[in-house]
């Protein structure tokens, strides 16, 4: 989270940027937050697919590769 003056030195920046460039650093913040969910999606998705996985995994056939 940000803190208040650490918000007002960003702003300040972006309003001496050049309007292209605003878009510019517009987009990248859009490009981090898909990043974050995206991550945050296939965390979601590895949690679900832990017990599926699990019931092919944890059995007595493959109780040697669990030794390696």
């Amino acid at each position: 989270m940000l803190n208040s003056q650490r918000e007002q030195v960003i702003v300040e920046k972006l309003r001496a940027l050049p309007p292209e460039r605003v878009a510019e650093v517009e987009d990248f913040v859009d490009f981090l937050q898909s990043r974050s969910e995206a991550r945050a999606l296939t965390h979601a998705a590895a949690k679900l697919a832990e017990g599926a996985f699990g019931q092919v995994w944890n059995n007595e056939s493959d109780a040697d590769y669990d030794r390696l």
